[in-house]
């Protein structure tokens, strides 16, 4: 699912992963990843907060879990990254939800009835023109 998406999106775009502790947005952001050619092991910035890879275009992974405030988002350059010309993944978006741009992919994921299985639901919401 995550390849499928990445492949569709343009420089510049933003996506915010929505779920539950353990739902799979790390592992959604490493298929992500793969899809773009990255070969170095991705893993959670939920202490570094971005972790960026090179790639055509860049891919940056942000983890909002330690943050309480949008404030502290723009503290450490959030919005750099929201502008920029590479792909952004936010992990627990939510924490700063105003800050994201009107163009922001939504992806939801939820653990299924089984270990391996998760339901996703990926929404755009587009300005009225």
């Amino acid at each position: 699912m995550a390849a499928s998406l990445i492949t569709q999106l343009e420089p510049g775009s933003v996506v915010a992963l929505h779920g539950d502790l353990g739902a799979g947005k790390t592992c959604f952001v490493q298929g992500a990843a793969k899809a773009l050619g990255i070969e170095e092991e991705i893993t959670s910035p939920t202490y570094t907060l971005i972790n960026e890879y090179a790639a055509n275009p860049p891919l940056f992974h942000i983890d909002l879990y330690r943050t309480d405030t949008p404030q502290e988002a723009l503290n450490f350059g959030i919005d750099e990254y929201l502008e920029s010309d590479g792909i952004t993944l936010i992990e627990w978006a939510d924490r700063a939800a105003e800050l994201l741009p009107e163009h922001t992919m939504h992806v939801r994921i939820e653990a299924g009835a089984h270990e391996n299985e998760r339901t996703i639901l990926i929404t755009r919401i587009e300005s009225p023109e």
